[in-house]
């Protein structure tokens, strides 16, 4: 008697209850988006412009935060909702697989190394990565680095191409911008580094400091999702597209880095 190998691929495509060459993952997340009516968001607490959590009401508020938000509304319409749940460099990557977000929208970079282990929508903010200084230091650019020690945050890619542009610099890694940023106070480092929005932030709130050396990476942010979320990764890239068509994504630029000293947001604006 012939074994049946056939009833093999008849048996997976049962199991997978959504069709034969179409995995249950493809459109879970879509799905349960549209039937909860919320997609669940993991974003910065800590970073002004993008993600900080305002002590006055506990909110998140940023351009992440705004991103979120209307990218939510053009998934799910004038009711949908976003809920956010707080997340750092070091985290957003289990959160996501763990399931415990949707997506994550946290001023993360597009890496080949990241796109092993998830996926990525299309870019939707264009950064590059710089310097933060106190404002009489010596330093202007990486080549003054070699020697000196390098602040950065666990999880990030920065610290990795810190050590490419200044193989001779002593480099930190802390976990958070906060305990970043004090440590630059309190001259454990000379020099702060990552994304030049993220630095920009902390110009802000800290008055004695600015941001240097141009940007030396290109460092495309992108929505993070799950391998398998297809029609959720191209659901954020519609809506994403749709808000530069209409202007929306520009009023956010604007809203977000307008005021800025330094930065020049107008490069950043999508037709």
């Amino acid at each position: 008697m012939k074994k049946k190998f056939w009833l093999l691929p008849l048996l997976a495509c049962i199991l997978m209850l959504t069709g034969c060459g179409k995995s249950v993952n493809d459109q879970s997340v879509l799905k349960n988006a549209k039937q909860s009516n919320t997609i669940v968001w993991g974003v910065k607490g800590d970073v002004k412009l993008f993600g900080l959590i305002d002590v006055r009401d506990g909110q998140q508020k940023g351009f992440d935060v705004d991103m979120a938000k209307h990218i939510t509304k053009h998934i799910l319409g004038p009711q949908g909702k976003a809920e956010f749940v707080t997340t750092t460099s070091q985290s957003r990557i289990p959160l996501l697989k763990n399931g415990n977000v949707d997506a994550v929208i946290a001023t993360m970079s597009i890496t080949p190394e990241r796109k092993k282990i998830i996926s990525f929508s299309k870019s939707y903010f264009d950064a590059g990565q710089s310097l933060l200084v106190p404002k009489n230091s010596s330093i202007k650019s990486t080549k003054d680095l070699n020697g000196k020690t390098v602040i950065g945050v666990v999880g990030a890619n920065s610290v990795a191409n810190i050590k490419k542009v200044a193989p001779k610099a002593k480099v930190i890694e802390l976990q958070d911008y906060a305990q970043a940023m004090n440590a630059l106070k309190s001259h454990q480092g000379d020099a702060l580094t990552t994304d030049n929005g993220i630095l920009f932030g902390l110009a802000v709130q800290n008055p004695g400091y600015e941001v240097r050396g141009g940007t030396f990476t290109v460092e495309p942010y992108g929505v993070a999702v799950n391998k398998g979320q297809t029609s959720f990764t191209e659901a954020v890239d519609k809506a994403v597209l749709e808000m530069q068509r209409n202007g929306e994504y520009n009023r956010l630029i604007k809203k977000w880095f307008g005021d800025v000293p330094g930065f020049k947001y107008k490069e950043l604006y999508r037709r």
